[in-house]
């Protein structure tokens, strides 16, 4: 099926035409129709999906038969968490509807006000904004709500998670009670639901992915590394593997700052973007990432959903992501619209609590790599492969771990640990030591082999502890 067949004008072909698009995407079959006939629509699609175009093609077909707009007022209203994204829908909507005689524009923190005031003294067709700065305007009486047909909420889960709800609901008062609504949004958990009940009419719910999945075409792999090498294997794997384009997520300011001064040390062109940054210089590096003037961007996860870039090579997790959540959305920078992605973590051995909720999350084992030279002296513990099993009763699992003293390793019960890459086991061939070692009873243990592992303790980028201590 292509495009053609979804009912779309003639001037919206053409502009997907000029976009290069040719097939439309599962998400797109399905929520263009639904958006042109006027349903509400409650969307989920991994990241890099189309989920964008999904709903502003119909849309701006829909707005460019209708009444005109008025001073101050808007006719469609798209929330964005983001910046970012912000300018990154705004650059689509205006692409999409380049041949219609619509107006467009975005409005964001982080710059004058003014400017986006006199913007709206014409009335806008399609308004994408962040919750803040559009309120912010309303308390100025720079925009005005009377006339919204449509409302979008883009990357719904990303702004609850923000902490927008109050501003939503701030938002949603002021709104016209009959419209078209439209949420769309990487996952649907309970707060989702939540708040679609209380938005949607009677709404057509699209899933066409699994629940926190990552795209298949985003190969994904670990190294293990110990934490304060990291920044060193970075810029080996940099300069060896020839990466020209590299997004790499930090968790904090500081961290993405220090690394990109370690990143130009070596020798490597590299700029940061975040929430201390103002939104000129962000605006600015990432403009000169897009065009290959910078190797490496080092973001925190403000800017996770709003970099769109075409056949981005490789996300980089520089350190793991607190909310494995998080995860998704940071190697969904890859891998777009079908194209391939590589998504590689530097996991360090105090990480590992962070790497099996990311395991847990998308139900797979991640395979991991050594790179010589960085052979972590603190290796990364096992983590369980953890499926959705059955629950056992309560009363049989209770006298199991009566009488045997401990809970049951599926390992032991006949799984095998999910092999690196070349064919050895995850832990280097110590498992069957290890397992050994824990089901021996602790008077077998001597004194001296008690008090060497004492010693050998590690201090630094230590493991977090994964097993009983030994009475002493």
């Amino acid at each position: 099926m292509t495009f053609s067949d979804l009912g779309l004008s003639a001037p919206l072909l053409r502009a997907i035409d000029e976009s290069g698009y040719t097939t439309p995407t599962p998400i797109q079959l399905k929520a263009i129709p639904a958006v042109l006939a006027g349903r509400d629509v409650l969307a989920a699609a991994q990241t890099g999906t189309g989920k964008t175009a999904s709903f502003a093609l119909p849309l701006l077909q829909r707005l460019d038969s209708g009444v005109r707009v008025k001073s101050n007022q808007i006719r469609a209203l798209v929330l964005t968490p983001t910046r970012e994204l912000a300018v990154q829908v705004g650059q689509s909507v205006a692409s999409y509807g380049k041949h219609l005689s619509l107006k467009s524009s975005v409005i964001h923190g982080g710059v004058k006000i003014n400017p986006q005031m006199m913007k709206l003294r014409g009335g806008m067709d399609v308004l994408v904004a962040t919750p803040g700065r559009l309120l912010d305007l309303f308390a100025q009486n720079a925009v005005k709500f009377s006339q919204v047909e449509i409302l979008v909420l883009d990357e719904a889960d990303r702004m609850l998670d923000l902490g927008f709800s109050g501003e939503i609901r701030q938002i949603l008062a002021l709104l016209p009670k009959t419209r078209q609504n439209l949420l769309f949004s990487a996952t649907l958990g309970g707060d989702i639901r939540k708040l679609s009940d209380g938005l949607l009419n009677r709404p057509l719910q699209i899933e066409v992915s699994p629940r926190n999945s990552a795209a298949k075409s985003v190969k994904q792999w670990v190294y293990e590394v110990d934490k304060g090498k990291k920044a060193a294997l970075l810029s080996h794997l940099v300069r060896n593997r020839g990466w020209e384009q590299v997004l790499v997520f930090t968790r904090t300011k500081h961290g993405a700052d220090g690394l990109v001064q370690a990143l130009i040390h070596d020798g490597i062109s590299a700029a940061a973007i975040h929430g201390g940054k103002s939104q000129g210089v962000r605006s600015r590096v990432l403009a000169d990432f897009k065009a290959n003037k910078i190797r490496v961007l080092v973001a925190t996860d403000i800017a996770a959903r709003g970099i769109d870039i075409s056949e981005l090579p490789q996300v980089i997790n520089f350190e793991l992501p607190k909310v494995p959540e998080d995860y998704i959305h940071r190697i969904g920078r890859t891998g777009r619209a079908g194209s391939a992605g590589e998504g590689i973590s530097l996991v360090s051995a105090a990480e590992v609590k962070l790497l099996a909720a990311i395991e847990t999350l998308i139900r797979q084992t991640l395979v991991r790599e050594v790179e010589n030279g960085f052979i972590p002296a603190h290796t990364v513990p096992l983590t369980r492969e953890l499926r959705v099993r059955p629950k056992k009763p309560k009363k049989p699992k209770q006298q199991q771990e009566k009488k045997t003293g401990r809970k049951t390793d599926p390992e032991e019960q006949g799984g095998n640990p999910k092999p690196r890459r070349g064919g050895t086991l995850q832990d280097g061939g110590r498992r069957q030591k290890a397992t050994a070692s824990r089901t021996k009873p602790s008077r077998e243990a001597g004194a001296g082999s008690a008090k060497k592992r004492l010693s050998s303790k590690p201090k630094g980028d230590a493991a977090p502890k994964s097993s009983p201590r030994r009475p002493r």
